[in-house]
């Protein structure tokens, strides 16, 4: 897929250039970033200019991972980073991380809602999964604000520098944002409906 560009009403979400590497590189200094996400620690520059020159272009290229740069509309600093990535039968997982001085302004939660929004209407996406090493409350609290649904704990199901940890999952469904689901769904517990039911 080629690049997109999405807006709200504060933010552009555009692809990642060579030109980003050095917010990029300034932005992952931070330890919490480096604490609760999978890039390498310490983060060198050689680290942000491999993310921006090679793994979102290809990313993208491959239709892999769709990893978007999260600034104001108006122009301005990097806000953030979110990506739509692990494609798994009409499910994707969505990260993101934001930059020290900008958290608590809500804009990772639009940016998210924005990413779920073209994700179920633009990929057919089914089901949007977010998950993260349990503990990670700023990134817990992001993904219950944008309307995810935590469904728990899952056992050694992340690897992060070399170990595997505990994560929590959650995940978001088109019907919980107002959007029609290409498929029907069967909640656990109810009744099929029969083959003569419209």
């Amino acid at each position: 897929m080629e690049p997109v560009t999405l807006t709200t009403a504060r933010l552009l979400l555009r692809t990642f250039t060579p030109a980003d590497t050095d917010e990029v590189y300034a932005a992952c200094q931070d330890p919490d970033i480096q604490r609760w996400t999978t890039i390498p620690s310490p983060y060198a520059r050689v680290d942000a200019e491999g993310f921006t020159g090679r793994m979102v272009p290809d990313g993208w290229r491959l239709d892999t991972e769709y990893t978007f740069a999260v600034r104001p509309r108006a122009g301005g600093p990097l806000l953030a980073a979110t990506s739509l990535h692990h494609p798994r039968a009409g499910s994707w997982e969505i990260g993101f991380w934001t930059a020290t001085e900008h958290r608590g302004n809500g804009y990772v939660t639009e940016a998210v809602q924005a990413l779920a929004h073209w994700a179920f209407t633009r990929l057919g996406c089914t089901r949007l999964e977010w998950r993260a090493e349990v503990g990670n409350t700023g990134s817990r609290a992001v993904a219950e604000k944008a309307g995810f649904t935590f469904e728990g704990t899952l056992r050694a199901a992340l690897l992060n520098k070399d170990t595997l940890r505990d994560c929590w999952v959650a995940a978001l469904l088109p019907t919980d944002i107002g959007l029609p689901s290409r498929q029907q769904y069967l909640p656990a517990g109810a009744v099929a409906p029969s083959p003569s039911d419209p």
